[in-house]
């Protein structure tokens, strides 16, 4: 388990009131997002945890201002978010990125790794660095997370594995160091030892950047495991949240509770009486 930190003194990066999202309008709309609150802080490791459809996926969307918001309102770095134009939207994606669930959708097929990771130093200002200098930056990026830059130069993102292209993923946000890292279900498409390293992976360049990570993910265990604080959400609502230890130790919601009993115990047996009589 990480080690805990607390946020509750530390500026805060992301804030939001009311936050809501509906789409469709009249008999046909659907609340995806109703009117919740929170407060992210810098340094903090936040996880989102809710099943699929509770509105987690869509409220990472409205954070990185890929959806609008329909009501509420978002403020970034104290000040009420403004990415009314695109010059303003790219500076804003300077300080906010994301690594996706499904790595082999992440990449444009076209462009080969020298590219992927070339934009992510001229996006910090480094376009006109000699040569050398940006080979330095690549290869120490790919160090970071246990590839070799002189293996992968020339090659394509779909010529790695999944755990490698993970791993080029956060080789990116090693270059890029945004002041907020959004992870939506980020390791539920590798296997258990990519998933373990790139957690691993993850909590270093918190610890070393102090940047803000938003874990999304339907899996509380593991919300559990590396959290500050969780927010746990049902059907487009914050139903509980606070310290890891709270929320999952001492649950109040019937919801968390009932997220937390669905985790399969290794050392308790199993009831499969209902799946018995169905037989």
């Amino acid at each position: 388990m990480s080690d805990k930190i607390d946020v509750k003194d530390r500026p805060l990066v992301f804030s939001g009131r009311g936050v809501t999202r509906v789409f469709g309008s009249g008999a046909k709309a659907n609340t995806a997002v109703d009117h919740v609150d929170f407060d992210f802080h810098e340094g903090e490791l936040v996880t989102i945890v809710g099943e699929s459809g509770s509105g987690k996926t869509t409220l990472s969307k409205m954070l990185l201002g890929l959806l609008p918001v329909t009501e509420g309102e978002i403020s970034f770095m104290g000040q009420p978010r403004d990415i009314s134009t695109r010059k303003k939207q790219k500076e804003y994606w300077t300080n906010i990125q994301a690594i996706f669930q499904d790595p082999f959708s992440s990449y444009n097929i076209f462009n080969k790794i020298d590219s992927v990771l070339l934009d992510c130093i001229n996006m910090r200002g480094g376009k006109n660095l000699p040569k050398e200098e940006k080979v330095r930056l690549m290869t120490e990026a790919c160090s970071f997370v246990n590839l070799k830059y002189a293996e992968l130069t020339n090659k394509y993102p779909f010529e790695l594995s999944g755990g490698q292209m993970q791993r080029l993923m956060i080789a990116r946000i090693f270059l890029l160091k945004p002041k907020i890292l959004l992870a939506d279900e980020a390791t539920s498409m590798v296997d258990a030892s990519s998933r373990s390293t790139i957690l691993d992976m993850l909590l270093k360049l918190r610890d070393e950047t102090g940047m803000t990570v938003i874990f999304i993910t339907h899996d509380i265990g593991l919300a559990y495991y590396i959290s500050d604080s969780v927010y746990i959400m049902e059907h487009g609502k914050f139903v509980e949240h606070g310290s890891a230890d709270d929320v999952i130790l001492r649950p109040q919601a019937a919801y968390t509770k009932r997220l937390i009993s669905d985790v399969p115990k290794i050392h308790e047996p199993w009831d499969l009486s209902e799946y018995a009589l169905k037989l």
